[in-house]
């Protein structure tokens, strides 16, 4: 008997799913735990992987739609089983064997170039722009390179919400930025003699992102007004910190949601960050793990930036930019000595709260991160 398989539920708040690419066609072999199609949803993507061994007997869902959770997206079965939608509703033959883009067909066929000839490149063979453009003949063709820079890939679905995202943020709230340097001469210096033993009995290093998500959190139990979100003119604040850690992904940008941040100890909140980064990195973030989140911290220290201008996280009131350590020389116990200096840039939204308190705020972060001690009980 066939097995369906479905669009899956990623979470509590997942609408709709959609196929990036199939990984294989309708009658080829598949065995069970193989990856049959890549699926994606807002800013999570993954592999769905065949629940049997078998063959796939149709596809109903074309590369780039969008449907619910629990649909059914194709079914696998023995070779010669054939199930009522197959039998109803065979699908064309010929586009079943020629996968090409809408561009590069065009291409193609003002240059009198036959597609059955083409390899495709582009994802399950498909035919590609550059696949055709490759085959052209050295004669000028206009209408060719017309159709050429007419092209224009579409956004992955990742970019596209993080691109609304983005300006939703701009347009409705007033961000101001503000920065501020810490000297973590002395965090260098604990953070070094620390990660031997984080090292050796939980397996983990502290990294200055841990440290600044440590004073972050401590700094926002001070200051409740930064952990609020101003919405339909009133401040909501919250008693608990639900702390957002951006991580960078090759193709955008993932922000997993480290719940009830004050409660855990130095090490717990580094295992954390680096378990959920890995998670991100692998497209296995859930949808409640990337929401929810009341105060982000991001940090482009590892590509060289010193200060920058985070942009807010909708509904959020602020966001902690962390950028690159430099050293430079400071006065310690009365002497000059090489010292570390830490970036800080804070985006507030001026709604929520004016540039006073905001300031105190950032200026206890810079305190925590100056006074290591501080943030280990």
């Amino acid at each position: 008997m066939a097995v369906e398989v479905v669009m899956p539920k990623l979470g509590m708040s997942m609408k709709e799913g959609t196929v990036s690419v199939w990984n294989k066609k309708v009658g080829e072999a598949v065995e069970k735990g193989e990856s049959i199609a890549s699926i994606n949803s807002e800013k999570i993507e993954m592999e769905i992987e065949s629940p049997a061994n078998g063959t796939v007997l149709d596809i109903q869902v074309s590369e780039g739609e969008g449907v619910p959770p629990g649909t059914v997206i194709c079914r696998i079965g023995n070779e010669n089983e054939q199930t009522q939608e197959s039998q109803t509703k065979q699908p064309d033959p010929t586009k079943e064997r020629i996968k090409i883009s809408p561009a590069a067909r065009k291409i193609a066929q003002s240059a009198n170039i036959d597609i059955k000839t083409l390899k495709g490149t582009g994802p399950g063979g498909r035919i590609t722009k550059a696949d055709v453009l490759q085959a052209l003949p050295g004669r000028p063709n206009k209408q060719a390179a017309k159709a050429e820079a007419e092209e224009r890939p579409p956004a992955s679905p990742m970019r596209k919400t993080i691109a609304a995202r983005m300006t939703e943020s701009l347009q409705n709230s007033a961000q101001l930025t503000i920065t501020m340097k810490a000297d973590i001469t002395k965090l260098t210096v604990l953070q070094k003699q620390l990660n031997e033993t984080a090292q050796s009995r939980y397996d983990t290093k502290l990294t200055i992102t841990d440290f600044a998500a440590r004073a972050a959190v401590f700094s926002l139990l001070d200051h409740p007004a930064m952990n609020s979100v101003y919405q339909d003119g009133r401040l909501a604040t919250f008693e608990h910190v639900h702390l957002g850690v951006a991580a960078a992904l090759d193709e955008g940008l993932a922000v997993p949601v480290i719940r009830h941040a004050e409660r855990l100890p130095l090490i717990e909140l580094a295992k954390k960050i680096k378990w959920y980064a890995k998670k991100a990195r692998e497209g296995r973030l859930l949808h409640d793990e990337i929401e929810g989140s009341t105060f982000t911290i991001t940090n482009l220290g590892a590509y060289g930036v010193e200060h920058f201008t985070p942009i807010l996280n909708p509904p959020e009131t602020g966001i902690l930019g962390v950028g690159q350590m430099y050293s430079a020389p400071v006065y310690q116990d009365g002497e000059l000595t090489k010292g570390a200096i830490l970036p800080l840039s804070l985006t507030f939204d001026h709604r929520a709260l004016d540039g006073a308190p905001a300031a105190a705020f950032l200026s206890d972060v810079k305190n925590y991160l100056e006074d290591p001690a501080s943030i280990l009980l």
